[in-house]
């Protein structure tokens, strides 16, 4: 598969009559995105508001953050077994606009969301502090089922990143990086002396509010699967993850996966990328034992050498974790974990709730549980007051003053598993 993600840098976004981009300058019509998304007859009313990063801005709560893209030659555009027909994604070239991110906030049915601060301490914790933010506010109708209205709020936005997409259209890429990858017998015999390295991508796989999404498919229903890398970074995998927003994988984050990034730029010098296996997160005993077994079989039947295993979420998710890499490293695989911490506010407390001896290489993304102190925003789009209902938030924690004390649990993407944050870890 050859793809090409042509990227247009964008300095600025601004409201306008006529979409399109000049001079590195998005122009994007309000209510253009408002008539598209109220097509759907479950969505009640949209707002549309932009956030820069520097601005005393604060977004709350957050469900997803879509990078916004139009496929210019090939197939598959937008996000096929979602917003258009299924194809397979992975080939062609695709007008990206970097530095702009959509993100979508609203009541998603449960209480687990998260915010993004454009400023200060908080925005130190999350990547979504420094991109241009075009922030949709989706309220769906009354009366809808949880499920549906889920779905409602989760495909408004990926319909908003996609029409919002073909304002670049026919803009002018500034960088053009290119990912080749052929078969596994042919990258082989290209490096013969390369150890073969898989990444296994674990996703939340738990229910509602607790789901990734394959080509539209609930990856709750599915076994580890094998993808090209190409497929991920084309969109064919997405977020339907509310669990905790510190490390939900959002599906700008797919778009943009760090891991495969990292091995795809290390393919044919010291390693032979042999490919991305998505591995679903559930919840029975039962369910893991297929899983984790299926996983391990995968990795064997490739002959693969080494694997890169990261995690989404914590806790349950844990001992699909550790029950991975034991199979991995008793089959002789080489495996490398990436993994945050539920470790208390101190850090003391046990960092996993599962463990195992041959965990021996571990990548710690940071203490889910550390306190942050925000202060008061000039402005908050959304509500200041979730804070008190998000996972890492409390009663009490939202001061009279606009400011407010959380966990990062509550910070969109502060201990991203995939690597993709801000954040470092000190070894004492």
């Amino acid at each position: 598969m050859n793809l090409e993600l042509r990227k247009i840098e964008i300095k600025d976004v601004v409201f306008g009559e006529v979409p399109g981009v000049k001079d590195g300058v998005l122009t994007v019509c309000k209510q253009d995105i408002i008539d598209e998304l109220m097509e759907d007859v479950n969505v009640k009313s949209i707002k549309v508001d932009i956030a820069k990063p520097g601005e005393k801005t604060r977004i709350i709560p957050v469900k997803d953050v879509i990078q916004p893209r139009i496929k210019v030659e090939g197939k598959g555009n937008g996000f096929p077994g979602v917003t258009s027909e299924m194809v397979q994604l992975g080939s062609g070239k695709v007008n990206v606009l970097d530095g702009v991110a959509v993100v979508t906030i609203g009541d998603i049915v449960g209480f687990q969301e998260g915010v993004i601060d454009m400023w200060g301490e908080g925005a130190k914790w999350t990547p979504f502090s420094k991109t241009l933010n075009i922030v949709v506010d989706i309220e769906p109708v009354e009366g809808l089922d949880p499920h549906t209205h889920e779905a409602t709020v989760r495909v408004a936005g990926l319909k908003a990143a996609e029409f919002i997409g073909k304002a670049g259209k026919e803009a002018e890429a500034g960088v053009v990086d290119k990912y080749e990858m052929d078969d596994i017998f042919t990258e082989t015999s290209k490096y013969p002396d390369l150890p073969k390295v898989a990444y296994v991508e674990m996703l939340i796989s738990q229910g509602l509010l607790h789901d990734g999404y394959i080509y539209g498919v609930n990856s709750g229903k599915i076994l580890p699967t094998l993808i090209h890398p190409n497929e991920e970074l084309d969109g064919a995998v997405i977020s339907g993850n509310c669990v905790a927003a510190c490390d939900k994988i959002t599906t700008y984050q797919h778009q943009n996966n760090s891991a495969i990034l990292d091995l795809y730029n290390r393919h044919g010098k010291d390693i032979n990328f042999v490919g991305v296996i998505l591995t679903p997160e559930l919840t029975t005993l039962e369910g893991k034992f297929r899983t984790c077994d299926y996983t391990a079989k995968l990795c064997r039947t490739l002959g693969v050498d080494g694997v890169v295993v990261s995690e989404e979420g914590y806790g349950n998710p844990d001992s699909d974790l550790l029950m991975i890499c034991k199979r991995l490293e008793d089959s002789g695989i080489k495996t490398v974990l990436i993994t945050d911490e539920c470790s208390g506010w101190d850090g003391m407390s046990q960092p996993l709730a599962d463990t195992t001896p041959e965990a021996v290489a571990v990548i710690s993304t940071g203490n889910v549980s550390h306190v942050v102190e925000l202060e008061p925003a000039d402005r908050v789009i959304g509500s200041a007051e979730a804070i008190a209902t998000l996972a890492g938030g409390w009663e009490g924690c939202l001061k009279e003053d606009g400011s407010m004390v959380c966990e990062l649990n509550a910070v969109i993407g502060a201990t991203s598993e995939i690597g993709y944050h801000n954040l470092t870890v000190e070894l004492y």
